[in-house]
């Protein structure tokens, strides 16, 4: 039995008070509200409720006992914030009418996980936050630093030095909140930063990085800039990626991926998780890159620093960032998802696809062993591409009912709906572009 009284201390004597009790909505963003810190017993077994059908993607109604979502703190997960003083965040998960949420985006990785632990394997996966430092001026969105403007910016250190106020209190936030950071670095496009650090296993690894936004967009507020998740908010430079270095273990602690006398370096049940996400990459697309700007990153377009990095094709080799999937070190990289994606589903149905091809015993194509950008602009064959568009990808994910009902039916018929919304409105808009190329033209 939980100690309510012991944590309630241990956090008093750190100063706090209330506390966010963080859950997200269906489009992966940080929702929640503050609580009084010594109710805690009630919004670990009851929950901090909310109006269901005020937040995205719970298909909740606007009455009944089901119209209340209940976010229930998961204790461990409490942890004072530095830039909130007095506030320690909780991660919730998703219930109603006393049921778990099916839902919710946690509870469907929840799901997803426990089947893979139910073989006795555990996923770990190490993400790789890209993002941008932008500033709104006159209505206008820019890159925050206006001295970035190198065609090849990747590890510019000059930029380093001038944000470094920024990215020092990023730095000390991320460590005070026991993140054990790898590395920062200015990426290929201006203004472009990402910062690493460990990997954990499935369900922690997607707390933590809903845990580093909350940090990175108070950290950038605090110095009159914009953390920017946008997948590709400058035209003619790479866009933002959230890899996901991908390795899984047994009970013993035995890599099941790893192999050092196979092909790649990987086993047989490596081969076969990747070619279960190829196989099922065009419906994951929808999940991993789910906002119309998504396909303006993936896809093969000029760089001025020289490469988009984008992963366009269906294909998988060793150590080659040309791929949809890189295998290094005995690990999968999986370079679909960008940081606008609901991490909790991208890592979940990127489980339930790897499954599905070890499981169905999937052959990967060939590895490719060369550049595929050199490939498409010499004109040479190409494997499958990836779907150009949102709407393609939904496409994908509605045919794909084996991923589908491995996900769980209930959150991908709301998401299904979601998006589709968001592809019409996007669709019915009439940007600049068409009116400065057409509004003359005839």
């Amino acid at each position: 039995m939980h100690n309510y009284t012991e944590t309630i201390h241990s956090l008093q004597a750190q100063g706090v008070h209330s506390v966010l009790t963080q859950f997200c909505d269906l489009h992966g963003v940080a929702k929640g509200k503050l609580v009084p810190l010594e109710k805690l017993q009630e919004w670990v077994e009851v929950g901090a409720g909310f109006a269901g059908p005020s937040i995205w993607g719970t298909g909740l109604p606007r009455m009944g006992p089901r119209s209340e979502y209940y976010g229930r703190v998961q204790s461990e997960s409490l942890q004072a914030l530095p830039f909130m003083p007095g506030v320690a965040r909780a991660v919730c998960d998703g219930f109603a009418g006393g049921e778990a949420l099916d839902t919710c985006s946690r509870q469907v990785l929840k799901a997803a996980v426990a089947q893979l632990e139910a073989r006795g394997w555990r996923m770990w996966v190490g993400i790789e936050p890209e993002f941008f430092l932008l500033r709104q001026m006159n209505g206008v969105w820019q890159v925050a630093d206006g001295q970035d403007q190198l065609d090849k910016p990747s590890y510019d250190l000059k930029s380093i030095h001038r944000n470094a106020a920024y990215l020092e209190d990023m730095r000390s936030t991320l460590v005070q909140l026991g993140f054990e950071l790898q590395q920062i670095d200015h990426e290929d496009a201006c203004g472009q930063y990402e910062i690493n650090y460990r990997f954990d296993h499935a369900l922690a690894a997607a707390d933590r990085y809903m845990l580093f936004k909350l940090a990175a967009h108070a950290v950038a507020e605090r110095h009159g800039m914009v953390f920017s998740a946008m997948p590709k908010p400058l035209a003619h430079a790479p866009g933002s990626g959230l890899h996901f270095h991908i390795s899984i273990t047994d009970a013993e602690g035995r890599a099941v991926f790893a192999d050092a006398q196979g092909d790649l370096g990987l086993s047989a049940a490596g081969h076969q998780f990747a070619a279960g996400l190829l196989h099922h990459a065009d419906a994951l697309a929808a999940l991993c890159a789910p906002t119309v700007n998504s396909y303006k990153r993936l896809a093969s377009s000029e760089s001025a620093s020289g490469t988009t990095w984008s992963p366009v094709w269906k294909a998988y080799g060793h150590n080659n960032r040309t791929c949809l999937v890189r295998v290094v070190d005995g690990r999968l990289e999986w370079r679909l998802p960008d940081p606008s994606c609901n991490v909790y589903a991208a890592i979940a149905s990127t489980l339930v696809a790897g499954l599905q091809g070890i499981d169905r015993g999937l052959a990967p194509p060939t590895p490719v062993a060369d550049d595929l950008y050199q490939r498409a602009q010499a004109g040479q064959a190409l494997p499958p591409a990836l779907p150009a568009d949102l709407r393609t990808a939904l496409q994908a994910l509605e045919q794909d009912t084996v991923l589908r009902q491995g996900v769980g039916d209930a959150f991908c018929t709301q998401f299904l709906q979601l998006k589709r919304e968001e592809w019409a409105a996007y669709s019915q808009h009439v940007s600049p572009w068409e009116m400065a190329r057409y509004a003359q033209a005839f």
